[in-house]
């Protein structure tokens, strides 16, 4: 639980601020498992934010996905490492630790994974809950957006993480999913991946279907057709 007479560094809210990112928060993660800084130590902390995705190009692809998308996809991609890289490039010069976490990098082709959970560190930043897609789904944007996360040692005020999905009965995304790789169990914290998603049925079906977007890493249906993000399109 965050303690309240903690309070954000000024330097760190306005570099989000002149960085327009809209929507960050800082997660506790002491009781995982977080990727190791170059002397062997795990970080206590880590700093998760959302970089939006255009909403009328995902509002294009409950179809499928499109080259528009694609590009929307790598663009929004490499600028969240870029941030990255500069916050955590920040973070060191005023003293403390930090590692990035790249963005959509599967370091665990096997297991089809990264490094570490973008969506743990903002759940447990409250950004937002995992919906039966398996994707962060945030009020503001919905589950139309990238992630971010930099692991750190400041102490900063963490959460409240959310421990429930806002879903409820809705399945529209199980129901687009072409590949039928959605279970639609609702998420709760320590809720197994595989419980929600069958994920080499997904990666099968994108790299059979739409190797033409980055070699099947591209799709975005169940995304494109969540309310969530549909609501998004009103407030752009």
């Amino acid at each position: 639980m965050s303690d309240p007479s903690i309070i954000p560094p000024i330097w760190l809210t306005e570099w989000m601020e002149v960085h327009e990112v809209a929507l960050w928060g800082a997660a506790d993660l002491r009781d995982f498992s977080t990727p190791k800084d170059e002397t062997g130590q795990r970080f206590p902390f880590a700093l998760s934010w959302t970089i939006p995705m255009n909403p009328q190009i995902m509002a294009g692809i409950q179809n499928g996905p499109n080259q528009a998308y694609a590009d929307e996809y790598a663009r929004v991609n490499n600028h969240i490492n870029e941030l990255s890289v500069a916050l955590a490039g920040e973070i060191k010069v005023r003293g403390f630790r930090s590692k990035r976490l790249a963005a959509s990098d599967r370091t665990d082709t096997v297991e089809i994974k990264g490094d570490f959970p973008h969506k743990t560190a903002a759940t447990r930043a409250g950004l937002g809950w995992v919906g039966r897609h398996c994707q962060l789904i945030t009020r503001r944007f919905g589950s139309w957006i990238r992630l971010g996360t930099v692991f750190t040692d400041i102490k900063l005020p963490c959460g409240p993480p959310i421990e429930r999905d806002f879903c409820g009965r809705c399945k529209r995304c199980v129901e687009a999913c072409p590949a039928k790789a959605l279970k639609g169990k609702a998420w709760y914290p320590g809720l197994p991946r595989e419980e929600i998603l069958d994920v080499r049925a997904c990666d099968q079906w994108k790299k059979g279907h739409y190797f033409r977007y980055h070699k099947g890493h591209n799709c975005g249906i169940c995304s494109a057709v969540c309310p969530y993000g549909c609501g998004s399109t009103l407030v752009s």
